[in-house]
């Protein structure tokens, strides 16, 4: 299996059309050949972009034809005009690959209170349109064209079988910063050829959602512009599927979610670790991840790691804030495997070698066991370096 290779009857560009300096892309197609149920999660700030506002006002829906996204402006904060450029995107993209424009959702990401170049938008579209194919090439371009300040492309593919038919389903994804539960700067488009009702690709996508990208945080700001599309347009021609084809559909968007909302965290601006953040023995799910969100937003959980310091007790600290009822008799602590605290007590561990292993090693693994139940939640987040504050300080300047 290519992993770069689409889904049965879509077909994607990429290009620059002057958004950005140079020959940076930042104009990205993709379009369905038949009509697509589709479904779409979205900021939960209230302080968002004219094209989340577009979008949300558009699914679900059972004849979505195309997305057109662009990077380097965000299309935030423009008042009138910008739900207007916003709408005018969706009406050339349509004019080009002939469908109606109710039935093509936009996002936009980069910079906030910026209008829109609709020049250089009005004769990039066009160029965009004639460069569309199926070819993993032209996929690859595409997640290039929605890059902001990503240092690398994000991608994944599943591929099964289900009643003798081959089902795929790829994802493109961007972000690197302006990262929190709830999303984030985030943009991902989630294809696939199998036939699900708009209801199926809803239930999928918000399933798949909760547990990927509103699972992940650089720094906790949710942004404007988050948008995640997952279109399902049946062109596998498996027909309707049964509960256990639909299930199987459904897992692949989790997976390809979940891929790249990690992906997303793995090239968190200035990183140089990666952290899974893992509760267990929780009374509910609810308090799992109010635990696992807590400590993965805690600005000096994620220095201690940058710094490759296991201080415990700033872990064991943040678990006591988060209105969870414990007290730390209750919290057992594992810091890449080793024992750490347990039920109250410090332990005898070796300092330098436990801080000598995340010096090594990108991936840290903090595992906060409870004794209340059975329930868990897993949260994945960097640390917070000198380079994140540089690149963040200078962003428009």
């Amino acid at each position: 299996m290519n992993e770069r290779q689409l889904p049965s009857g879509y077909r994607c560009a990429g290009i620059a059309c002057g958004i950005k300096d140079g020959e940076t892309p930042d104009l990205a197609l993709f379009v369905s050949d038949v009509p697509a149920c589709a479904a779409g999660v979205f900021t939960r700030n209230r302080v968002c972009g004219a094209p989340v506002r577009v979008s949300r006002s558009r699914v679900p829906s059972d004849t979505v034809c195309g997305v057109v996204i662009n990077s380097g402006n965000a299309n935030a904060c423009t008042g009138e005009r910008g739900l207007a450029d916003a709408r005018r995107m969706t009406v050339e993209v349509a004019r080009q690959i002939d469908c109606d424009a109710l039935d093509v959702l936009v996002c936009s990401t980069g910079v906030i209170g910026r209008c829109l170049p609709m020049d250089k938008l009005m004769s990039g579209i066009p160029t965009a349109a004639e460069k569309l194919d199926a070819t993993p090439d032209a996929f690859e371009d595409a997640a290039r064209a929605m890059m902001t300040t990503d240092t690398v492309h994000k991608q994944s593919v599943r591929e099964t079988r289900i009643d003798g038919r081959t089902i795929r389903v790829s994802g493109a994804g961007k972000g690197a910063a302006m990262i929190g539960p709830d999303m984030a700067t985030m943009l991902a488009v989630v294809m696939t050829d199998a036939a699900l009702t708009p209801d199926q690709t809803d239930a999928a996508l918000r399933g798949a959602a909760d547990r990927s990208f509103h699972c992940i945080s650089v720094e906790g700001h949710t942004s404007t512009s988050d948008s995640v599309i997952l279109l399902a347009n049946g062109a596998a021609e498996t027909g309707s599927l049964r509960e256990d084809g639909a299930e199987q559909v459904s897992q692949m968007v989790n997976e390809v979610c979940l891929e790249l909302a990690q992906a997303i965290i793995r090239d968190a601006e200035g990183a140089d670790h990666f952290l899974a953040v893992r509760v267990s023995g929780a009374r509910s799910p609810d308090d799992a991840r109010r635990i696992a969100k807590t400590v993965a937003d805690d600005t000096l959980v994620k220095t201690a790691i940058a710094g490759t310091d296991p201080n415990w007790g700033r872990i064991v600290s943040a678990c006591g804030r988060t209105g969870v009822e414990l007290t730390e008799s209750d919290i057992a602590l594992r810091i890449n495997g080793a024992l750490i605290y347990q039920r109250g007590n410090p332990v005898d561990f070796d300092h330098a070698a436990a801080s000598n292993h995340m010096r090594d090693n990108r991936d840290v693994d903090i595992e906060i066991e409870l004794p209340f139940g059975e329930a868990g939640a897993t949260f994945w987040t960097s640390d917070l370096t000198k380079e994140y504050v540089r690149l963040n300080s200078d962003y428009t300047t």
